[in-house]
């Protein structure tokens, strides 16, 4: 564990980076949905409905006042924490869709979760489109 002082802004920046990551991913769904609402037809494939992991930032903090009948809290902090939903299955169940040093697929054509990888390949050009190049989410899985 790091000190206090160097471990808080490093999960606050984690904290905001997912917070970010989700608003892309939530962007990227609305331009699907756009684009899907004009047109003439369905696509004639699924489009898969992903989201990431929920997580938050705590922060404890010390009992300022003891001994009072009504304690009042806001003390010093004292620890902070990333917390995160948990993801049922295990390391069984996780697959590395893209690598944070490759834009495309982890996975070969033929293994399962291939056609997720795709799309989220898609969403990368969407989001570096959307963005004028200025950022994609990377390292996909789950």
């Amino acid at each position: 564990r790091l000190s206090l002082g160097d471990e808080l802004p490093k999960l606050h920046h984690e904290a905001n980076t997912l917070y970010w990551a989700n608003a892309l991913l939530t962007m990227t769904y609305n331009f699907i949905d756009g684009v899907i609402s004009s047109a003439d037809a369905p696509p004639p494939f699924n489009i898969p409905r992903l989201c990431f992991v929920n997580a938050g930032l705590a922060l404890a903090h010390s009992q300022l006042t003891k001994g009072l009948a009504k304690p009042k809290f806001g003390g010093m902090l004292c620890g902070v924490y990333l917390l995160e939903e948990k993801i049922e299955g295990g390391s069984d169940a996780f697959i590395k869709y893209i690598h944070n040093m490759d834009c495309g697929p982890s996975l070969s054509m033929d293994m399962d979760g291939y056609d997720i990888a795709e799309f989220l390949t898609f969403t990368q050009h969407v989001q570096y489109a959307k963005s004028g190049g200025l950022v994609i989410i990377s390292d996909y899985q789950g």
